[in-house]
């Protein structure tokens, strides 16, 4: 499918077949398996084969481009429209991980990505726009019945701010997992019986009859052009092979492969219909299979030698890089009267006859408005005054999660509701009159898996557009991690696919009980790449941070769309802080030339000299340190927050260190158990003793 009908080179293919890497010797890239291959390209309607010829059906034109460039996202395209012309169809193969059915809501996310990209169907309120975006999910028959996140995503189909236009569906039913047979593979009589959960319309074809099946296509593709919802084929066929190269199937299927092997392929029954109705004859399907298998055979030899072009970071992603060894700094700040501005906007409601409920207009709208006026900013104003800042910018920002628009907490508040008519209003979209960059708030189904892994696929789309997942409470993380495993954490060093996704994770220990206090912290280091011995550059897999304020998290916010390279950022989120009087921030952190700080050092020490301790915290336990330390009335101890992890801050904290000259004692302090938080990880990875070196 890819080398005959998507053009992939098959140069690549034999040179992973070989042990070779499929990406330039220059890249950062370790490459995937071949079978997790993938491409995108223009592919021209009426379309046939490469050479576009009726008696060359499956040959290789070594003239038409099998290495596209250019792409709207970081998945190759040799199209400038996204869409495709009007005599192509433009088709992105999303990478597939190990993890069966992890790629699905990753396909549909990139499909709503894309219309959002070109304003199309939801965002511009007209479904039929959303026929020029098709996203297909091919299942395995195995898979789409025990795979949990395929109900998620099915459920998720026609929620709103997660719609397409339905999806395509595609069952490739060998009525065989790996060696699971179906009445081992569920309960029901058909595999594709999960889509009921929606009422969606299940095409059974026999994978026999090619004709069949392109009629069946047909007939899928009307029923979701005119009703704009899921659609699913049931390709009942089977697999030939083994599972793998080395598998063989007859050891637990005895009786189905014996068979399988006394029946023709597909492929020789076919051809053999073909040449009985005298539309090809067996000389011209032998020329054929001959000019295939000679160019074949020219591949392989030329790719010990073949270098493949650039095919990453281009059109949306031309102003992007791939980061350096050094930690770069980036000025995040915005003025301080536009913040005003926008803080005030941020809760203003124009109708007179909106009702905002009376609490939220107490306790989130006028104390918005006195923090505007006093510059004394809590936590969801920073996070409001960072987002609508990025939309006056021009870029877009998508908010997403269970609860979000109004918060877990009832903090965020950014949709409000109105008490009488249930009509949902969000200030932030109306900051200007002729405002062209939205925050979409996508109040999420309870789901983690599909929902993140659509997310993700939002977020490799594009660049221009800042995208938010937050986690209820920051341990709900793990029925997401899947996703984390195979594309967040490793989809840069797998496919060279940058991702901008910010995860907010609610942490604290605050008596909650085991679940709802913890997210966490020390697996998402132990899935970081950060140095065990060196000095962590940008170049790092993923960002964790942990922000004691909320300058710290508006600049976080802000730093993600800045620069000019983007890599996913985990934020130990607050919980208890988010309305801590001592965790307020001035306006004046928040103003140009002012940037995120990757260590604090102690604001109340005024003479380092007479410091004999120092004791390093991270996050919201500085600030019960602090007060211990203030009613006790230490004055020879110093406070040092470490503010982001990965990368860690050496060369910063090697500066503080320095500067208490007489310190002889050096603490790690943290509210997580021994075995949990930060701590395994500045001990045993040596960094906070390279910084004392």
């Amino acid at each position: 499918m890819m080398a005959v009908l998507l053009n992939f080179p098959v140069e690549v293919m034999f040179r992973k077949m070989k042990g070779l890497p499929e990406f330039p010797s220059d890249s950062v890239c370790s490459g995937d398996i071949l079978t997790h291959l993938y491409c995108s390209v223009d592919v021209p309607t009426g379309y046939m084969n490469p050479t576009g010829s009726k008696d060359q059906v499956g040959s290789i034109d070594p003239t038409v481009s099998r290495d596209p460039t250019g792409s709207t996202n970081p998945m190759v395209s040799n199209s400038k429209d996204p869409t495709g012309s009007k005599d192509s169809v433009h088709v992105s193969f999303i990478p597939n991980p190990s993890h069966l059915e992890a790629n699905d809501p990753v396909i549909v996310g990139k499909a709503r990505g894309r219309l959002r990209s070109l304003r199309l169907g939801p965002y511009n309120n007209d479904s039929e726009n959303c026929n020029k975006i098709l996203p297909i999910q091919v299942h395995g028959d195995a898979a789409v019945s025990a795979q949990g996140v395929v109900c998620e995503l099915l459920s998720m189909s026609e929620v709103p701010h997660f719609t397409v236009g339905g999806s395509l569906h595609l069952i490739v039913n060998n009525q065989l997992g790996f060696t699971t047979e179906a009445q081992c593979a569920r309960s029901s009589q058909h595999c594709s019986d999960v889509a009921k959960v929606i009422g969606c319309p299940v095409i059974h074809v026999n994978g026999d009859r090619p004709e069949l099946v392109a009629m069946a296509t047909r007939i899928a593709l009307d029923y979701r052009e005119t009703f704009h919802k899921d659609v699913l084929i049931d390709l009942v066929c089977f697999r030939r092979w083994g599972h793998n190269e080395v598998d063989d199937p007859s050891i637990t299927q005895p009786i189905m492969y014996s068979i399988i092997n006394n029946r023709e392929s597909v492929p020789d029954k076919y051809v053999k219909d073909l040449c009985k109705e005298n539309i090809i004859s067996e000389s011209e399907l032998n020329v054929i299979q001959e000019n295939y298998n000679k160019e074949l055979n020219n591949r392989l030899k030329s790719s010990d030698s073949y270098i493949r072009d650039r095919f990453y970071l281009d059109n949306q992603w031309s102003g992007m890089v791939y980061p350096g060894n050094t930690l770069t700094q980036w000025d995040t700040g915005f003025p301080i009267d536009s913040l005003r501005f926008i803080g005030v906007a941020s809760v203003l409601v124009t109708d007179p006859s909106f009702t905002i409920h009376s609490r939220v207009h107490k306790v989130h709208c006028e104390a918005r408005r006195d923090q505007m006026l006093c510059g004394k900013i809590d936590w969801s104003s920073a996070e409001s005054l960072a987002i609508g800042s990025l939309l006056v910018q021009g870029y877009d920002v998508r908010l997403c999660g269970q609860d979000v628009g109004r918060g877990t907490f009832s903090h965020r508040h950014v949709m409000l509701v109105d008490q009488k008519t249930d009509d949902i209003y969000i200030p932030l979209n109306h900051i200007m009159d002729d405002q062209t960059s939205f925050l979409e708030v996508a109040n999420s189904t309870l789901s983690e898996e599909a929902v993140l892994g659509f997310e993700y696929g939002m977020s490799i789309e594009s660049p221009n557009i800042l995208p938010i997942w937050e986690a209820q409470f920051g341990d709900f993380f793990n029925g997401a991690q899947t996703i984390l495993d195979t594309y967040i954490s490793n989809g840069e060093s797998k496919w060279m696919l940058q991702c901008g996704l910010v995860m907010l994770l609610p942490h604290g220990m605050d008596g909650a009980g085991p679940d709802h206090s913890s997210c966490r912290i020390e697996r998402f280091l132990q899935m970081s790449d950060s140095k065990e011995s060196g000095i962590d550059g940008d170049n790092v897999n993923w960002f964790i941070v942990n922000p004691t304020t909320p300058a710290q998290y508006f600049h976080l916010l802000r730093r993600q769309i800045v620069r000019n390279f983007r890599k996913p950022l985990v934020i130990v989120a607050p919980k208890m802080l988010l309305r801590y009087p001592e965790a307020m921030s001035s306006l004046e952190s928040m103003a140009p030339g002012t940037s995120f700080q990757s260590v604090i050092d102690d604001p109340r020490i005024s003479d380092k000299r007479s410091v004999k301790r120092l004791i390093f915290v991270c996050g919201k336990h500085y600030y019960a340190l602090n007060k211990y330390r203030n009613e006790s009335n230490f004055n020879d101890c110093a406070i040092i927050r470490i503010e982001e992890l990965v990368p860690f801050p050496t060369a910063r904290l090697q500066q503080i260190i320095s500067s208490y000259p007489s310190v002889r004692e050096f603490i790690w302090s943290q509210e997580e158990h021994r075995n949990q938080g930060a701590w395994q990880f500045v001990y045993h990875d040596s960094l906070i003793a390279l910084a004392f070196d």
